[in-house]
């Protein structure tokens, strides 16, 4: 009988080798999950007297969309004529539960204008940037908003500009060179978005697109951004660089959001990929 029971031990460590990690069976690690940011960009047309009359409509569609990271154009800080909205990228960034960092282009209505960055994702810096404007025309002198973020270890910049509005498009030109030549100087992935005022073809465009790739699916930047409630043309977009660093998994602007600002809000979904 002793001898029967050690057979069958023996049997049995034998058995058990074959299946553990002691074996020739090889070890396989279960698979990694996609690391996506989802991202949105929006135009909120100053949220000013005349323009929105409550900064909470504003809070609701960037809730609805529920987005990581938002790039905010026409902010401003303490103008006189955004009295009952105050500091908007701190209140919405209150509103929303989100880390907010704005940036000054320039000084307007006893208060200040320029973009903005909210964000839900750690922060590990803020940074400010200006971009001026061909003296030939003159114009407005534009402001970049760089918040470095990181989700799941992977560190990026998501950055906020607007771009000049004027029909001549030599201010977006040069601001266009100027901006690819500024993110040069950044060395880490990055995410943009923005308020272009630049269609698709536009000089403007093709100049960003010598060093951004457009989060567009496909390319395609068919779906109009501006104005609402009938838009008939692209000028919001969400970009990125380099090429290797993201994939967009989805790419979309929210129609339903049709009257709480003169620009629809511009969502994507990007995988990380470094």
């Amino acid at each position: 009988m002793k001898k029967l029971i050690g057979l069958i031990i023996m049997g049995s460590m034998v058995l058990a080798c074959g299946k553990g990690g002691g074996g020739n069976e090889p070890v396989i690690d279960p698979p990694k999950k996609d690391i996506i940011v989802k991202t949105m960009t929006y135009n909120i047309f100053g949220a000013r007297s005349g323009g929105i009359p409550d900064l909470k409509v504003i809070a609701e569609v960037i809730k609805k969309a529920d987005p990581d990271l938002v790039a905010l154009q026409e902010v401003d800080k303490n103008s006189d004529r955004n009295k009952h909205n105050g500091d908007i990228a701190k209140a919405l960034g209150e509103m929303t539960g989100m880390d907010y960092h704005f940036v000054k282009a320039i000084d307007i209505a006893g208060g200040e204008y320029g973009d903005a960055v909210l964000s839900k994702l750690p922060v590990k810096e803020k940074k400010g940037f200006n971009l001026e404007v061909d003296p030939a025309l003159g114009g407005e002198r534009r402001s970049v908003a760089r918040m470095l973020v990181e989700k799941d270890g992977k560190e990026f910049y998501f950055i906020s500009t607007h771009f000049d509005h004027l029909s001549d498009e030599r201010n977006r030109i040069k601001q266009a060179n100027d901006f690819n030549a500024l993110c040069k100087t950044f060395g880490k992935p990055m995410i943009v978005g923005s308020d272009f005022n630049a269609l698709p073809t536009s000089n403007t465009m093709n100049i960003l697109k010598t060093y951004f790739t457009v989060g567009c699916l496909n390319g395609n930047c068919s779906q109009f951004t501006f104005p609402t409630p009938t838009p008939n043309r692209t000028i919001d977009y969400l970009i990125y660089q380099p090429l290797n660093a993201f994939t967009p998994q989805m790419y979309s602007v929210f129609t339903w959001a049709n009257k709480e600002s003169d620009h629809y809000p511009v969502i994507a979904n990007f995988k990380i990929n470094f």
